[in-house]
């Protein structure tokens, strides 16, 4: 049976719309999102990021809507707006105070406003609090409740989705967080975690992609020294990973919305609280720093002003995700070295490729080439089933194949040609 209390879901990307589209099964929900053309495009049953099927959206009894007014009134808000860095690798709180803005202007006594966007601890209490009660008029803690649940969402994910995993909550008192654990465990098979606070909730999901910006750091910058020794990190990964307690992580291009961008709000929270974070910060210069790294390290292999073909932009494989990539990086560094590149991707969109990085992709590679080189930078599906002949096609008889994320270890390549990988 579907529970009485009405829900609305402010922001529908990548975390939001699936958590509403779940929501939807068990709750009166609306799904509220300022831009007028993600919501026209979901009412046509399309989803840009690919996160949920045009069969769930069509099927589901989610109301989306554009309007504030249409979400006037609900017993739950959900906040699930993206929390960015700005120039100087700065939090930027922006989308979530305007958020609190139009939350703020439409809820009435006794709503509960639950956070899920990325933040350091202390923000849902010290910095949204304040500003939903600044533009409701109400008192927190008396008039409407604060709670926090860490979204969790990896794009592309088919195995961890909203409606399988763990959902940690916390409500700003006992009952608060008793109603969120019933709401999240009505939808997700995975069980709930009830944090001992909102900042311990906050913290909790802020370390989790710092640990894995970390860890990637050390194998970055020890496949920076193999390179000196003329081995491959991969070989050596290999080898490690038979031990018991090894941690198999991989080298590569740290992008993306989540583990590229909190360990600065991790970075900033303790300096603020008189804490100098070594560990933290010396793993983002490593990660920032390794597109440009291995263009360099690319560049030694080839002669005058090649021709590059870069395969993939997004952040990640077999999505359409754009945010943060490090592949512009290595785009950059390239020409800043004097070479033509040219990118494909079969996942991104072309429209925001060009707005976010001002690259034309290019729609196919039937036709293309020679080139003098081809840097697979995202294993996307289409680029592992290369053969020997993708590569004759492309590349010239000596051309260079650049393989930064392994994706042809197995694969035997042309006379003559050569290899370069991490």
């Amino acid at each position: 049976m579907r529970n009485s209390q009405k829900i609305a879901v402010i922001g529908l990307g990548y975390v939001g719309l699936p958590l509403a589209v779940a929501l939807a099964r068990h709750y009166p929900t609306i799904g509220f999102d300022i831009s007028e053309p993600r919501i026209a495009e979901l009412h046509g049953g399309f989803d840009r990021t690919g996160e949920v099927e045009t069969a769930q959206l069509r099927g589901s009894t989610l109301k989306l809507s554009a309007d504030s007014d249409r979400i006037r009134g609900c017993d739950v808000y959900i906040v699930t707006v993206p929390t960015p860095v700005d120039e100087a690798n700065e939090p930027d709180l922006r989308p979530v105070l305007a958020a609190c803005r139009t939350v703020g202007s439409v809820m009435a006594k006794g709503a509960v406003v639950v956070f899920e966007s990325t933040v350091y601890p202390g923000v849902t209490e010290d910095v949204c609090g304040p500003e939903l009660e600044r533009v409701s008029g109400l008192e927190c803690g008396t008039d409407f409740f604060l709670g926090y649940s860490p979204e969790r969402i990896n794009p592309g994910d088919r195995e961890h989705t909203v409606d399988r995993i763990t959902k940690v909550v916390s409500g700003q008192t006992p009952e608060v967080t008793e109603q969120l654990a019933a709401i999240y465990g009505s939808l997700t098979s995975g069980g709930v975690f009830k944090a001992a606070s909102i900042r311990v909730a906050e913290a909790a999901k802020v370390i989790e992609n710092a640990q894995r910006d970390i860890n990637i750091a050390f194998i970055n910058e020890v496949t920076m020294i193999f390179r000196k020794l003329g081995i491959s990190v991969y070989d050596v990964l290999d080898a490690s990973a038979t031990k018991w307690n090894f941690l198999n992580f991989k080298p590569g291009l740290v992008g993306g919305h989540c583990i590229g961008i909190d360990p600065f709000y991790l970075a900033r929270c303790a300096m603020d609280n008189g804490h100098d974070p070594e560990i933290i910060l010396a793993g983002r210069r490593i990660n920032e720093g390794m597109g440009p790294w291995i263009a360099r390290e690319v560049a030694k292999h080839l002669d005058g002003s090649a021709r590059i073909l870069v395969l993939g932009l997004t952040f990640k494989e077999n999505v359409p995700d754009l945010r943060n990539s490090k592949v512009i990086d290595v785009i950059r560094e390239l020409r800043a070295l004097g070479h033509q590149v040219e990118v494909h991707d079969p996942y991104a969109d072309p429209k925001e490729a060009a707005h976010e990085y001002g690259e034309t992709l290019i729609p196919s590679l039937d036709g293309l080439g020679p080139y003098d080189c081809v840097v697979g930078a995202v294993p996307h599906a289409p680029y592992l089933a290369f053969t020997g002949e993708s590569f004759e096609t492309l590349l010239k008889p000596d051309g260079l194949v650049a393989d930064v994320k392994a994706l042809w270890r197995d694969r035997e390549l042309p006379e003559g040609m050569r290899l370069w990988r991490l």
